[in-house]
């Protein structure tokens, strides 16, 4: 996890601009769906491969939220719409969500 954050970090010096978005939109509920089910594919991946239930979480939520890192770091480029920390939080609150309702299931 930490070297994920350290990552983040790191990716975050070389945006070039950032978004001057708000909290609410249709794309922060896109970001927050989209990680949360990635989140519990990576779940589902992690126990199709026999893993334990620390390793196929741990992979689960890493999964989404590089992802959403990527996607982010891709809007950051000279012609996209910027880094957005805003979205990139719906991310992170929907792999979590994603982990909480995987394990509930369980």
């Amino acid at each position: 996890m930490r070297k994920l954050l350290l990552l983040s970090v790191l990716c975050c010096t070389g945006c070039t601009h950032m978004a001057q978005d708000s909290w609410s939109g249709t794309d922060k509920a896109q970001h927050f769906f989209s990680s949360a089910f990635l989140t519990a594919a990576g779940n589902a991946y992690g126990e199709k491969q026999h893993w334990s239930q620390g390793q196929s979480a741990s992979f689960g939520l890493m999964f989404a939220i590089s992802l959403g890192a990527a996607k982010e770091l891709y809007d950051s480029r000279q012609g996209g719409t910027g880094w957005s920390w805003k979205d990139f939080s719906w991310d992170i609150a929907g792999a979590a969500t994603g982990y909480t309702l995987w394990n509930i299931t369980r």
